[in-house]
């Protein structure tokens, strides 16, 4: 093996360690590993040698999926606690920071989210079956960050948390119109019909979730107060008083941050309120993950405060509230992961080994990244002028 990748690991493994196996079955102890029977990577492939030296972002999760790495004496999720104990919030080399930096700026000025691309963006990850995503979410199928009081609290329990969180920060008023951008499955707009007199409107480009959320709706004889429809953000022309968007604005795209909080803006009534609640980054500005990016979320950014804060300014919306949910999503995950790899056999009826295993590493990798990297999640109220939202956080608490 070309020492530099083995020269590259020990620089980065300060803290804890594991076994390296080259493809020519040779092992390095790379850091001090913790273990008895440390953790090991055996790379099968020559070619890795010099690609994760380049770009581990990208090609390790490859390699994982593709089976040319394999992790012997504990888990991938084991291995990325450990990678990611010691990279936090940093680079992993001024390689991979400078060929992350060439893709980024190529995808940003060809990546263009219009209506049609968004909606095939969505179908590349949304509509893939419905029955893997009731593997793993809870029972109203809650594809976004719970809220976790404590730490032990149940996945189902963290979920209602999140509803009833996201509803008293909306403060509801009876017979007000609510719009909820991206409702994929339609749990949240229904249970705020549920909690108030509210006209609630959804609105999703997955067909998958519109048909199921249209299920939900007849099967709870709410019709005459929610309705779903399959549209784009962008398309609407109503006015409402309050507007409801959870993990949605991730799909958004750089490009369009000035036309979504416009778009809001012109949505809301004069003394409207909307709660945007988004993944995003504590770091400034930086390129996207290349291996979600290409496997999991095409067109997806998460966004730092400062890339949200100027165009919520310019568009007129005031930032009346805003919380850092820091830990949640890290939880969150780590229920979904566990509960997924506890499904393996069934979801080898509907997919392939690599499929599994992409999956695996998809959620451990944002658990990890959500657990010591930069990855947070934003929730921001904001409003057309300084009365519309209480003066203090009473109504919520």
């Amino acid at each position: 093996m070309n020492t530099s990748l083995k020269k590259f690991c020990e620089t980065l493994f300060k803290e804890d360690g594991f076994i390296l196996v080259d493809a020519n079955s040779r092992e390095y102890t790379i850091g001090k590993p913790k273990k008895d029977i440390p953790i090991k990577l055996k790379i099968l492939d020559k070619s890795l040698h010099y690609k994760l030296l380049l770009l581990p972002d990208l090609y390790l999760g490859e390699a994982y999926t593709n089976g040319s790495a394999v992790i012997e004496n504990g888990s991938i999720t084991d291995f990325l606690e450990i990678a990611m104990k010691n990279i936090g919030r940093g680079e992993t080399n001024i390689y991979a920071k400078t060929i992350k930096k060439v893709f980024g700026t190529y995808r940003y000025l060809t990546n263009f989210n219009f209506i049609n691309r968004s909606k095939s963006n969505v179908a590349h990850h949304y509509d893939i079956s419905e029955k893997l995503y009731d593997l793993f979410l809870d029972e109203n199928r809650q594809y976004s960050c719970a809220y976790f009081k404590n730490d032990n609290d149940s996945l189902e329990t963290a979920q209602k948390n999140k509803m009833s969180h996201i509803i008293k920060k909306l403060n509801l008023k009876n017979n007000q119109k609510v719009l909820d951008i991206g409702s994929g499955w339609g749990t949240l707009a229904i249970e705020i019909a549920k909690q108030s007199q509210c006209e609630v409107t959804g609105i999703t480009l997955s067909e998958n979730q519109l048909k199921y959320s249209q299920n939900k709706v007849k099967e709870l004889n709410l019709e005459n107060q929610v309705n779903f429809k399959l549209m784009d953000y962008r398309e609407l022309n109503e006015k409402f008083d309050r507007v409801v968007s959870v993990g949605m604005f991730e799909h958004v795209g750089r490009k369009f941050y000035g036309k979504y909080f416009e778009k809001v803006s012109n949505l809301l009534a004069d003394d409207g309120l909307a709660l945007i609640h988004t993944i995003g980054s504590v770091m400034t500005p930086r390129d996207p993950h290349p291996w979600i990016t290409k496997y999991i979320f095409p067109g997806g950014y998460t966004p730092s405060l400062s890339e949200v804060a100027k165009p919520i300014e310019r568009s007129g919306l005031i930032i009346s509230d805003m919380e850092v949910l820091r830990m949640h999503y890290s939880h969150t995950l780590r229920h979904w992961k566990e509960r997924f790899l506890g499904k393996k056999d069934e979801v080898l009826t509907m997919f392939d080994e690599k499929f599994y295993r992409m999956w695996e590493f998809y959620l451990a990798g944002c658990e990890m990244a959500f657990k010591w990297g930069d990855q947070v999640v934003f929730q921001f109220q904001l409003t057309k002028n300084l009365t519309t939202a209480p003066n203090t956080r009473d109504y919520i608490y």
